[in-house]
């Protein structure tokens, strides 16, 4: 079963860590059967949350759901804007997933997004 927790310690992704140069930097893993298959890295600013990396092994699906975890954490803290500053490869499954447009690296509204999302059963 998959399971996205927030990873407590930075065992695994010093280097991460040293490249987004960010001491507030948050890393969630995507587990299945313990097995980490993917993560994403973001920290929260007090008006945005800003997205350094993610790895879904190449998996649309498993992408979709590690961005919409940190939108919905991004929604409870109030923050209306995500910055992407992962690299131009990265942000190409973004665009397929339309979270962003072509070449805008800005999520705005991130709540507007989520709770759109509802309507989609319809």
């Amino acid at each position: 079963m998959l399971e996205i927790q927030e990873k407590l310690t930075p065992d695994g992704y010093e280097e991460l860590i040293k490249r987004a140069a960010d001491p507030s930097l948050h890393i969630t893993e995507a587990l299945d059967k313990n097995d980490v298959i993917g993560y994403i890295a973001y920290s929260y600013k007090p008006d945005v949350t800003v997205i350094y990396d993610y790895d879904d092994g190449g998996d649309l699906m498993l992408c979709d759901g590690l961005i919409r975890s940190v939108l919905f954490k991004t929604c409870l803290k109030g923050i209306e804007k995500v910055e992407l500053k992962c690299s131009d490869e990265k942000c190409v499954p973004l665009e397929r997933l339309r979270f962003v447009p072509e070449g805008v690296r800005v999520i705005e509204n991130p709540d507007s997004f989520m709770n759109g999302c509802k309507n989609c059963s319809h």
